[in-house]
């Protein structure tokens, strides 16, 4: 006899109800926002601050720089870290046009140059100044870890740059890469979801975004209102998560794995 419940694998049944909770949580909220009713998003400082950087940048006279990481675009746990560092590029982009500011976006992923140098100059020609848009100054410096990050800082020590962004996946360079903004004065804005590196942005950095926040930053920055409302629905998840593991916790205090049970559906 066929068994209509084949495809479905035991452990996973779960898990697989939560996504669907999750699916359906991000949709309602898409559908709410199409029909006005946005959702607000708390105030992030360090987003909030990448305009005051680039407006120091062109006070003092000096470029800004802008980093994305030096992930690729195909890892599962990195790729949407570059993607998070590309949206704000987009935003970095449109408001140093609006300023007057000149930028530069060191590259280190083959793969990512021709993306971040699109981004770039599609800004350009939406501000009807596409015949300045410059690729020079999305320089693509090294597909080796090290070799990147020498030139990076060889970069800033040569154009001491105002204003400092990257955010993205970083690893070992982090910390060489930021303390030499520091060294030559830029305002820094740093953010990555690589737990371990983090702490190093923190001390030398005027703004961190911490982990998920990075993700936030296209649709905090475009106030896009689909965007919006799918990071509202991602926050059921995350809810979700949270009663899960309180409840848990009690559960198997009291002696019951009514929950381990359930997990193992």
């Amino acid at each position: 006899r066929h068994n209509n419940m084949a495809f479905l694998i035991a452990g996973r049944i779960f898990g697989l109800l939560c996504l669907l909770v999750i699916m359906a949580s991000v949709a309602y909220y898409i559908k709410q926002a199409q029909g006005g009713k946005v959702p607000k998003v708390r105030r992030i400082p360090g987003i909030d601050a990448i305009d005051e950087a680039l407006g120091r940048a062109v006070e003092m006279g000096r470029p800004v720089f802008c980093s994305h990481g030096i992930a690729n675009l195909r890892a599962a746990t990195s790729g949407p870290q570059t993607l998070a560092g590309l949206s704000v590029l987009s935003y970095v982009a449109k408001q140093s046009l609006a300023v007057g500011a000149e930028l530069y976006v060191p590259v280190r992923q083959p793969e990512v140059w021709p993306v971040a140098a699109d981004i770039v100059e599609t800004e350009f020609k939406l501000a009807g100044r596409g015949d300045e848009y410059d690729p020079d100054k999305i320089p693509f410096l090294s597909n080796n870890q090290f070799g990147y990050s020498s030139n990076y800082i060889g970069m800033m020590m040569r154009e001491r740059p105002g204003a400092n962004i990257m955010i993205g996946a970083y690893w070992a360079e982090s910390l060489q890469l930021a303390e030499t903004g520091s060294r030559i004065g830029a305002m820094q804005i740093t953010g990555t979801a690589n737990s371990s590196q983090i702490p190093f942005f923190l001390v030398v950095s005027d703004y961190c975004l911490i982990g998920e926040e990075i993700y936030s930053a296209g649709a905090y920055l475009t106030n896009d209102a689909p965007l919006i409302a799918s990071l509202a629905g991602q926050d059921v998840g995350r809810i979700i998560a949270v009663i899960l593991g309180l409840l848990g916790a009690l559960t198997v205090t009291f002696g019951s794995n009514i929950l381990l049970d359930l997990f193992a559906m």
